[in-house]
């Protein structure tokens, strides 16, 4: 199991290196993470992903899109994003975060590179490997998983090359680039909503306080919320605490009663129901579980 994790501004805390460059490669299955899917989150890399087995459901800010074995996807810089398996089918990819700012050179990069990140009509690209210029990158995204692991002499150099490649073509895709600033506003008071839900969740939380939070009205909120979440802004709020439960759960000193009270419920047995709901087991099974009590 592994605990992805975020900061209150569902900002991810993986350090995206794992070569001496600001790039990190690396095969994930999802429903190994503790939550069983990738929670939402988002970061300042530019995300190429892979699947290389069975399907994955992303949601990337308001979209939701399965993708199938072979496909791919690039997820822009700042997008808020999270990934579920689809039916089941123990889901594997190769997640390549890059720095915008290495792609290209600094002589090149506010032509080529920065009006792609900005762009608010380029959250992701769907990247079919049936269609040329995304087989290419596809095919890039391999060969730099690839080195990552060989490390032969002068990889680096090889994982420049390629990312030069994949960047030429995604820009020959042809993608007709716009800026909305209403886009960026409603982007960035999302971001405010949850992270203050993220700062405050253990204590007693109103729609109204969550609203004030984007600086919106009680009903704007909620269309925000059903937008990007399909959910209302209170029923976040108790996935994501049953969602904070799971790691205390895991941890020998604690009982179901202080993780419950830690996490925001007033009562246990409400948080037990609510626990069993969404993992289809008591939480004292889910510890029993992960702390291998027989």
């Amino acid at each position: 199991m592994k605990s992805f994790m975020i900061d209150q501004n569902l900002k991810e805390l993986t350090e995206h290196r794992t070569v001496e460059l600001p790039v990190a490669c690396y095969e994930t299955r999802i429903n190994q993470n503790i939550n069983g899917y990738i929670p939402l989150h988002w970061h300042d890399e530019i995300q190429f992903v892979l699947i290389r087995k069975g399907e994955a459901v992303f949601q990337i800010n308001e979209e939701k899109i399965v993708v199938p074995e072979g496909d791919g996807l690039f997820i822009n810089s700042g997008c808020l994003h999270m990934a579920e398996e689809k039916d089941g089918s123990d889901c594997t990819y190769i997640c390549l975060n890059v720095s915008p700012h290495f792609v290209l050179s600094q002589e090149l990069f506010s032509s080529y590179v920065q009006p792609y990140i900005f762009s608010t009509n380029l959250s992701y690209l769907f990247l079919d490997r049936n269609q040329h210029w995304a087989k290419n990158i596809l095919k890039a995204v391999k060969t730099i998983n690839q080195l990552v692991q060989q490390k032969k002499s002068l990889y680096e150099i090889d994982i420049t090359m390629q990312l030069t490649l994949m960047w030429k073509n995604l820009i020959f895709n042809g993608f007709q680039l716009e800026y909305d600033q209403s886009e960026m506003i409603k982007s960035h008071r999302m971001k405010q909503m949850l992270n203050w839900i993220h700062l405050h969740y253990a204590e007693k939380i109103t729609l109204e306080d969550i609203a004030k939070a984007g600086q919106l009205s009680r009903s704007e909120c909620c269309r925000y919320f059903k937008r990007m979440l399909n959910k209302t802004p209170l029923r976040y709020v108790l996935d994501y605490r049953i969602q904070k439960s799971l790691l205390l759960l895991q941890h020998p000193e604690t009982n179901v009663t202080e993780v419950s009270y830690q996490v925001g419920f007033n009562s246990t047995s409400y948080f037990i129901s609510k626990f069993q709901q969404a993992m289809n087991m008591t939480p004292f099974s889910y510890k029993k579980i992960h702390m291998g009590i027989n």
